[in-house]
């Protein structure tokens, strides 16, 4: 099974089993390495097989802070140095309820030498960036991360004021030099309810409700998808770098669990010669 076939049937998989407490409910603060080594050994086999993975320390690289000032709002930074050679790349919380938080595969028009995204975090957790190349390798990073309660953590407004707008779409453009990469933000209005916050009025959970993909393309040619789940932030923020060869504009369409579909394009800066 592919990759990205088998992201498309894990959010069910994963909902059905890791909420029931088949892998989340052993997560403790006070996990020891091989407690969090078996847990990544089930996670890793159920998403990627049989296929081998190999640990480095120069293909992919995470940035995250060890302990987070705020669990709902993780920032990740995943560098890719050898940017020429990489197919994609998934970010895997291994104590969150659906662990497999993104999953990007990378256009003819992306710079994939980073890429940088918020993060719900809901317990103290392994994560892990695993990079394919385009031979079809499979390499790992892995960092501690100490958070706590982020999938579950309050919105602090009500649900019908966290959704309006959703859907509203913004690109912001970074400072573009003579054939380099240009640097861009990418900001989506939507809650991101993962399912397990409960609404402060009626004191019911509110349903989950999240962004699981998004296309970004520079004219006909694509930047990157990304598959998403109840781990991306609320609002979600994605750095990105395109090559800005052609003509624009960056368009994106983004898509959630309940049909919800968005598509707005944005005038992309003139190529610099």
């Amino acid at each position: 099974m592919g990759l990205s076939h088998r992201h498309a049937v894990l959010p069910a998989l994963f909902a059905a089993s890791l909420l029931a407490g088949t892998l989340a409910a052993n997560a403790a603060a006070g996990d020891d390495e091989a407690t969090r080594a078996s847990r990544w050994k089930e996670i890793r086999e159920t998403i990627f097989g049989d296929r081998a993975i190999e640990r480095t320390e120069s293909v992919v690289k995470i940035d995250a802070p060890q302990r987070a000032e705020d669990a709902s709002l993780v920032p990740i930074t995943l560098t890719m140095p050898d940017k020429d050679a990489i197919k994609g790349v998934s970010f895997i919380i291994d104590d969150n309820p659906t662990p497999y938080a993104a999953h990007f595969v990378f256009g003819p028009a992306a710079d994939p030498s980073s890429v940088k995204l918020r993060v719900r975090v809901n317990n103290y957790s392994d994560v892990h960036a695993v990079a394919e190349t385009k031979d079809g390798r499979l390499y790992e990073a892995t960092q501690y991360l100490k958070a706590s309660g982020g999938c579950s953590a309050p919105m602090g407004m009500s649900d019908e004021e966290a959704m309006q707008g959703m859907g509203d779409m913004r690109v912001k453009f970074g400072e573009q030099a003579p054939g380099k990469p240009v640097q861009a933000t990418l900001m989506i209005r939507h809650p991101n309810f993962s399912g397990m916050q409960m609404n402060q009025v009626t004191r019911d959970y509110t349903p989950a409700r999240f962004i699981q993909t998004i296309a970004v393309s520079y004219g006909d040619r694509s930047v990157f998808t990304m598959d998403g789940d109840i781990s991306i932030a609320s609002n979600p923020v994605i750095n990105f770098a395109y090559i800005p060869e052609g003509k624009g504009p960056i368009k994106v369409v983004a898509s959630d669990n309940q049909g919800g579909r968005w598509e707005h394009s944005f005038p992309a800066p003139a190529p610099s010669n």
